[in-house]
């Protein structure tokens, strides 16, 4: 891995083995069992100029899991950039605040032209319609923690993504980076007009995978592994195609009763968050809150332990963790939510 992590396109199946298994050394810290302090006096820099509850905020527990502390601030209002400062001066004066730093911005391409201007580590935490390289790889930890616990194997695995595949930047980014591996098949879902870029698939197909697209979730997915479905990404769309989208079918809603009628009994269900709850959203139900088959709890829970890897990767200090280990000192709940369950 490069000094940055922009795009998933700068990882080998090799760098994301290896961060796979520091974000497994990562678990204890994670779950609040062991404390370390390898990055004390280390600072982060959170620059997030589009709306963000998790990736915001699990970037800054992850650095203060590992010791350090963080400054960050959302929206534009609040930065120079109002004042019109260009991106290469708000990164050259960053890099002289901070040790490593976190960027979300509204326009594709944007944080890796920031990155240009530093040599300080910035990490992509999604730019626009682009990518979104940390949620890939806490999806595919999130797969292959749920699929070793079901005894199941990555090869030739059936997945199945749906929703908005146009602007969902997290799934351009995980089937980047399942394409890295064995030969699986991946069916894509998506209302007319928000398919998956045609790029993408033909860049999964030339690796080896089997990639098929449907128009409806009216089919038989018995042998179906996961499935990964994504919102609507409404601040996307211009006036005409707000217009053009308002009455998206709700065959698209992965929900209890597709689950019970089309899939298996040991197929997961994963989303990005967040999940938008409103009626006619057309997006993950709620009725299947309390479901062991409902991994997006656990989703963002594993997103700590993989940006903790990150960050102590990019920051070198991947093999001092062990030995700066110590108890926790005060109260951890035995399990975060009311309703976690697993299968």
């Amino acid at each position: 891995m490069t000094s940055h992590l922009l795009s998933v396109d700068s990882l080998s199946r090799e760098h994301v083995d290896h961060l796979l298994r520091v974000a497994a050394r990562m678990e204890p810290i994670a779950q609040r069992r062991k404390v370390t302090r390898v990055l004390e006096g280390a600072v982060l820099g959170n620059l997030f100029f589009e709306a963000s509850t998790r990736t915001r905020i699990s970037f800054n527990a992850a650095f203060c899991r590992l010791g350090g502390s963080v400054c960050d601030t959302t929206g534009f209002t609040f930065s120079s950039m109002a004042k019109g400062e260009s991106l290469y001066d708000t990164s050259r004066v960053m890099g002289g605040y901070v040790d490593a730093i976190v960027m979300r911005h509204p326009d594709q391409g944007s944080v890796a032209e920031f990155a240009q201007a530093t040599n300080v580590p910035v990490i992509n935490g999604g730019d626009g319609p682009g990518e979104h390289p940390s949620q890939a790889l806490l999806d595919l930890y999130t797969i292959d923690k749920e699929f070793t616990r079901l005894g199941k194997r990555l090869a030739g695995a059936h997945l199945l993504m749906t929703g908005d595949l146009k602007y969902g930047r997290t799934v351009h980014s995980l089937i980047k980076l399942l394409s890295l591996y064995d030969p699986m098949r991946i069916t894509l879902v998506s209302p007319p007009g928000l398919e998956m870029p045609s790029h993408l698939v033909d860049m999964v197909v030339s690796r080896g995978h089997r990639v098929e697209q449907r128009e409806s979730l009216a089919s038989d997915f018995s042998d179906l592994d996961v499935v990964y479905t994504t919102r609507i990404q409404r601040e996307r769309f211009t006036d005409e195609m707000s217009e053009s989208f308002a009455g998206i079918s709700q065959d698209f809603i992965v929900e209890r009763a597709f689950l019970d009628q089309c899939c298996s009994p040991t197929t997961i269900v994963m989303h990005p968050l967040p999940r938008d709850s409103r009626p006619g959203a057309n997006d993950l139900s709620v009725n299947l809150n309390g479901d062991p088959r409902l991994a997006i709890f656990r989703q963002t829970d594993n997103g700590i332990p993989v940006r903790m890897a990150i960050f102590a990767t990019l920051l070198e200090v991947e093999e001092l963790i062990e030995k700066d280990l110590r108890d926790v000192r005060w109260f951890v709940p035995s399990k975060t939510g009311v309703d976690d369950r697993q299968l």
